[in-house]
């Protein structure tokens, strides 16, 4: 049931994607460029999608909890990992003119630059998570246990 939850909800976003134009570096591109030919575009696409989502997070919070408790980020601090990778995204997506959601869409024209882009995407995601394994503390042999002390 999760599955088709989960598909229906990325077939919608990719459909709004689509409808709304933002699959198109142009748009973002026009939409940073404010001293040149300005489209208000992309900020009339996200402030209705945070309208929507605002409205989902209210009911979420509304609603009784859940009987197990549900995987997620429990960090709430700003930290230097947060600012840089932000500042990269934001780099890339400046630069480029596509985020990770309308590139996969994009996927679909099989253009060689949307291509290398997404691979190059994964290829960041991959050299993360390896960063990340080699950061974390290694689990120890043994388990103690209220027996040993």
């Amino acid at each position: 049931m999760l599955l088709l939850v989960n598909s229906a909800c990325g077939f919608i976003f990719g459909w709004g994607l689509l409808i709304s134009g933002m699959v198109k570096p142009e748009k973002v591109l026009d939409f940073l460029d404010i001293f040149g030919i300005w489209d208000p575009s992309l900020g009339v696409v996200m402030a209705a999608a945070l309208a929507v989502s605002s409205a989902g997070f209210w009911f979420a919070a509304h609603r009784q909890p859940p009987p197990a408790p549900q995987p997620g980020s429990t960090k709430r601090s700003i930290d230097g990992p947060l600012v840089v990778g932000s500042a990269l995204f934001g780099v890339g997506w400046g630069l480029v003119g596509l985020c990770p959601g309308p590139a996969i869409v994009n996927l679909a024209t099989l253009s060689p630059q949307v291509i290398v882009f997404v691979v190059a995407v994964g290829g960041g995601m991959a050299l993360h998570n390896a960063w990340q394994r080699r950061q974390l503390p290694e689990p120890s042999k043994s388990v103690p246990t209220a027996m040993d002390g």
